[in-house]
Order: C-alpha cells, then structure tokens, then sequence
C-alpha cells in the first residue's frame, strides 16, 4: 500500500506490536498500526521509510536510534525522548507532543506543519530546511538548533526560549514573538531581518 501524503509504499504490516523491542533491529517499508510502543527502551533501532499510524510511543525513548523518511499519523508522543537520534525526511501529520523531548540529533528536512508544540524540549538538534510552518510552540524551548534554511511562516513562539538557535531564516513580520527569549547574537540578527540599521 502507499501513504497517502508522501507516495512511500509499505511491504508489509504490524499490528498490536506486544513487547517489542526494535533494539538493533532494522525495519524497512514497515506499517505499524494502532502498535503500543509504550515506555519502550530503543537503542538504535532502524526504521527506514516505515509508516506509523494512530502507535503510542508514551513515555517511551530512542537512543542513537533512526527513524528515515518515516511518516507518523495520529501518533501519540506523550513524554518521548529522542536523544541522538536521525529523523531526516520524516513527516508528521496530527500527533500530540506532550513533553516531547529531543536531545541532539539530525531533524533536517522533517515536516511538522501545524503541529502543537506547546512546552516541549528540543535541544542542540538540526532542522535543517525542515517544514515548521505554522508549528504551536508557546512556552516551548528551543535551544541551540540549526534552524539554517527551515520554514517557519506563522509560527506561534510566544514565551519560546530560542537561545543560541539559528534565526537567520526567520521573517519577524510573519512569526509571533512575543515574550520569547534570545540572546544578543539573535538580536542582531532579527533587527537586521526589520530592516533596521544595527551599529555599536
């Protein structure tokens, strides 16, 4: 069968996935469906283009694990942790990210358009030319990212900490702000994106 929104077949199907342990494993055009992946400990583990619908990764976490243009639906990431992990290419479409947390890794060219990020926890990761168009992220913290090239029109940032991330692609004048932290570096840099004459 092929996802609809990206075009990737799947070969083959996983349903009701008990006590897995993709640990060292390797998957390839896997699709994992209504799977409970709850407070599972994955280390290294490869999914390469495998689909995930309506799994539950609550409270689960994924070391120097890989997830290649994976597409995730209705997912529920509830309190995940994602430290060192390769998400390149990976789409996401209505999940929910409560206390999602990301430490390191590679997230370039993921899309996750939309989605609520309110609170969670990225930190030191690359979302390099990633699609993050209109993401929800009040109160979230965003530090240390390499943002170069990514998409953030109307992205909602309100009281966001974005300390030490790469602002250089984002328009002001369409990403609200408001009481987010930055430091001076970012400052400049924003000023200069308004146009503004920044001189010591």
């Amino acid at each position: 069968m092929a996802d609809r929104r990206r075009g990737v077949p799947t070969e083959s199907t996983i349903r009701d996935w008990d006590d897995a342990d993709p640990s060292g494993q390797t998957y390839r055009r896997v699709l994992f469906v209504d799977s409970d992946l709850t407070e599972v400990d994955n280390r290294g583990g490869v999914f390469e283009e495998c689909t995930f619908r309506g799994v539950r990764f609550n409270a689960s976490t994924h070391t120097d694990a890989a997830f290649v243009n994976c597409t995730f639906v209705r997912c529920s990431l509830f309190d995940t942790t994602f430290t060192r992990c390769k998400m390149v290419g990976s789409f996401f479409d209505d999940c929910t990210y409560n206390l999602l947390k990301v430490i390191g890794g590679d997230w370039s060219f993921t899309a996750l358009t939309g989605a609520d990020l309110k609170g969670t926890d990225f930190s030191g990761a690359k979302f390099r030319e990633a699609e993050l168009a209109g993401i929800r992220a009040a109160k979230a913290s965003l530090r240390d990212l390499d943002l170069s090239g990514a998409s953030l029109q109307r992205a909602d940032l309100t009281g966001a900490d974005l300390r030490g991330s790469d602002l250089s692609t984002l328009d002001p004048l369409t990403v609200t702000l408001r009481d987010a932290r930055i430091d001076m570096t970012q400052a400049m840099v924003v000023a200069a994106s308004l146009g503004l004459d920044v001189r010591p």
